[in-house]
């Protein structure tokens, strides 16, 4: 029997740090099961998948792919090695997403005891950031920890920056005439309308100026004048199915982390890939991959957490 599965304490801490990952719109869209308490398995949480926003499955799969990152930390930093099997039966069981077993003993190393511990000091922040830009060294560091996940993390020039803000606003306005779209984003994002009764999402001020660098959720905390030159960057896979979901979403993970270690903040601005799920569009072939997140970097306050289940209710039976 795996030391770090044998205890209802050591399984309630692997569900900690697995619940505490980033999700779309907050979703938390996984649910986990533990089997002879010899593994845990990562299943997707079907009645938490965007239906419209995410029609096949992609965000979802990053989501719980973020939440893996975070359980094979916590079995690394037990001392043992994870073992990890992406989409262990696709055909007879296509919502078991990974396998997790506690391997043999291995000595933690500091990096991964400052990671784990960074899991609940991890934010997504939107609001405004300084006018100061990541250093090259912090970048570099980003760009490597994604590496290091099977992902690429292509930080954008000026120009490219202005090109993306431009197409984040397009894809806005066209979501915004979408009905179904709309409501879906309301029924995770406003106050009340979570069926679960679970407290509402973190939200941010209204910038005062177009492109806005943060996603626009209907609802504001007061107005803001966000960074002149906001530092975007696009987390990318080889491929684009959901074996590489999950490796983009361990990857964000990873870098999110690093992020933190470093004391950068970080949102998202993933209105052009919604959309272009939602129309079932492909991306031509590039040599830097698929894009899988688009990312918003940069130093800023402290703000709130956002609202997380509670472990018991992640046991799948």
């Amino acid at each position: 029997m795996s030391a770090s599965l044998a205890t209802e304490l050591g399984v309630r801490r692997l569900l900690v740090a697995a619940g505490q990952a980033p999700s779309v719109l907050n979703t938390q869209p996984w649910r986990f099961r533990v089997v002879r308490q010899e593994y845990v398995e990562v299943l997707a949480d079907p009645d938490r998948r965007l239906r419209v926003s995410d029609p096949n499955g992609r965000n979802q799969y990053v989501s719980c792919g973020a939440a893996l990152f975070n359980l094979r930390l916590a079995v690394r930093t037990a001392g043992r090695r994870p073992l990890v099997w992406l989409l262990p039966s696709p055909e007879e069981e296509p919502g078991l997403l990974a396998a997790v077993r506690a391997g043999g003993a291995l000595a933690v190393p500091g990096e991964y005891r400052e990671l784990y511990d960074l899991i609940p000091v991890r934010r997504t922040s939107r609001v405004p950031f300084l006018e100061r830009g990541v250093p090259r060294s912090v970048m570099s560091a980003l760009r490597r920890a994604a590496s290091r996940e099977g992902a690429a993390l292509v930080p954008l020039d000026r120009h490219a920056t202005a090109d993306m803000l431009d197409y984040v606003a397009i894809a806005e306005d066209e979501l915004a005439r979408d009905h179904d779209y709309r409501a879906e984003l309301a029924a995770w994002t406003m106050p009340g309308a979570r069926y679960d009764g679970m407290p509402g999402y973190v939200h941010g001020p209204h910038p005062l100026r177009d492109p806005a660098p943060v996603r626009d959720f209907g609802r504001h905390e007061g107005q803001a004048r966000f960074e002149e030159r906001p530092q975007l960057a696009v987390l990318t896979t080889m491929g684009d199915r959901p074996a590489d979901w999950l490796r983009a979403g361990q990857a964000l993970q990873r870098v999110l982390l690093v992020a933190a270690r470093h004391d950068v903040s970080a949102s998202f601005l993933n209105q052009p890939l919604d959309l272009r799920d939602m129309r079932h569009r492909r991306d031509p072939h590039h040599r830097r991959g698929h894009p899988q997140m688009i990312m918003r970097l940069g130093y800023g306050p402290y703000v709130a957490r956002s609202p997380r289940r509670p472990a018991a209710e992640l046991v799948s039976t």
